[in-house]
């Protein structure tokens, strides 16, 4: 989701929220029946603004080495998918495993085929943006920014996309070009239904 997006939500609940401070926003009956919650404090709403772009908008500030990531792994990640990414069927799939070479787009020839980092991921910063939001599966939103970029390094250095002695901070992540990024084709539906 887009920041505009996002922010889009988050004030349609607090508007809802409002109601419970007698600060109502909406006249409908259902928004003042309720009574509930209070208006987010704008460090609330910065706390949860957090997703990241294609692009990299939205990387926070930090740094991290594959290295670091491989330690970090080993401590809160293997558990469940692995001691090198190889998954732990079926609840946890592989994360790590790459095809050689851009031309073998499994996924065009065999849809079961694993959908790894490596082999199946457009983006890079998507990495970043779903570790820091959703991992550790026990504890999500507990890693560092530099714990997840370490992470983010060493994810990709196990798939062959980045030297496997390589930092990431925002500058150089969203400069990473994933091997199948040309292979995606851009969702053009309105409303995400149809064709425009």
């Amino acid at each position: 989701m887009r920041h505009s997006c996002v922010l889009g939500a988050v004030a349609a609940v607090l508007a809802l929220a409002a109601c419970g401070d007698g600060a109502a926003t909406s006249t409908s009956d259902s928004a003042r029946r309720y009574g509930l919650g209070r208006v987010a404090k704008p460090e609330e709403i910065a706390a949860r603004d957090v997703d990241v772009g294609p692009d990299g908008q939205g990387l926070p500030v930090g740094s991290g080495s594959a290295a670091e990531g491989a330690t970090i792994y080993a401590q809160k990640c293997a558990s469940c998918h692995g001691a090198k990414g190889e998954g732990i069927a079926p609840a946890y799939p592989a994360i790590v495993g790459r095809d050689a070479g851009t031309e073998n787009f499994a996924f065009s020839k065999d849809w079961k085929a694993p959908k790894t980092i490596g082999n199946y991921w457009p983006y890079a910063t998507t990495v970043f943006d779903y570790v820091r939001r959703a991992m550790p599966h026990a504890a999500p939103g507990s890693l560092t920014d530099n714990e997840v970029y370490a992470l983010t390094a060493w994810l990709l250095a196990a798939n062959q996309v980045i030297p496997a002695d390589a930092s990431l901070d925002a500058r150089s992540l969203a400069a990473v070009k994933m091997p199948y990024q040309g292979r995606f084709v851009r969702d053009n539906r309105r409303g995400g239904r149809g064709l425009r």
